[in-house]
């Protein structure tokens, strides 16, 4: 269990970008549901943050799959859930940044 989730500035950045985009494309009950999935899963994670799948072992980053088209990248640090960032999933995998 996590005390605290910490965006880090890339997290941030990717999640507003997928908002504006997804406002702007299909509108606001997309949004909606889009971010209130998000929120309910970071919960699912500070409880379990083992959950999501270990993408880069060396730096114990895993991943966790929000929607079909988005995966969250995210590191535990002792009691600190920090997430890192949202990746399409429709790039290109080597454009995946931690």
């Amino acid at each position: 269990m996590v005390k605290t989730i910490v965006w880090n500035r890339r997290a941030s950045d990717s999640f507003d970008a997928i908002i504006q985009y997804l406002e702007n494309e299909w509108g606001g009950r997309v949004t909606k549901d889009f971010v209130k999935r998000t929120y309910h899963i970071l919960d699912l994670l500070a409880a379990n943050p083992e959950m999501g799948a270990i993408e880069h072992y060396e730096k114990q980053i895993r991943g966790f799959l929000i929607t079909k088209h988005n995966t969250l990248f995210y590191r535990v640090e002792d009691t600190r859930l920090v997430l890192l960032h949202f990746f399409d999933n429709r790039q290109d995998p080597k454009k995946k940044v931690f």
